[in-house]
């Protein structure tokens, strides 16, 4: 199952940071940033995470919300969140289900080894519940700005 931009996006529920459940329909009528990320607590995904904490405003004057997403367990991601001060949450996809929606599982290699690990990848969906923007194989370095001013630019012709 994969997505594309233009078309809506499948209504999902999933469990997440602060005894929350999320569901996207209920997100309607906000934009919607998904971050998939590999790793709690791992360089660059501490690295991406506070960048979006620090832009959290920022996305909020937009009307956009923010959730992170990981195949770790909700008390990894609790620890991960508090440690860090994340003012957003994290949805916990250990079965998979968003990451094969998303299509964010890809064969990875690390000291020479293949295994199966999410891939860096941000969705931005609209208030109508259509994905807007994709962003794959990320590079954290400047990526949450492209993702904001995309969310911006979105927010500014809704």
């Amino acid at each position: 199952m994969s997505i594309s931009v233009g078309q809506p996006v499948a209504d999902f529920t999933a469990q997440a940071t602060s005894d929350t459940t999320v569901t996207l329909s209920q997100l309607r009528g906000r934009q919607v940033v998904i971050y998939f990320y590999p790793k709690d607590s791992t360089p660059g995904c501490t690295t991406e995470g506070g960048d979006f904490r620090d832009h959290k405003a920022d996305f909020e004057a937009a009307n956009t919300v923010i959730l992170g997403v990981s195949r770790d367990g909700l008390r990894a991601h609790e620890n991960f969140r508090a440690k860090q001060g994340f003012n957003f949450e994290l949805i916990s996809d250990k079965d998979e289900a968003l990451c094969r929606q998303f299509d964010v599982i890809k064969l990875k290699k690390l000291y020479g080894k293949e295994h199966l690990g999410i891939e860096r990848s941000t969705f931005l969906i609209d208030a109508d519940g259509n994905l807007a923007r994709e962003w794959r194989k990320v590079k954290v370095p400047g990526h949450v700005a492209e993702v904001l001013d995309a969310a911006r630019e979105l927010h500014a012709q809704g």
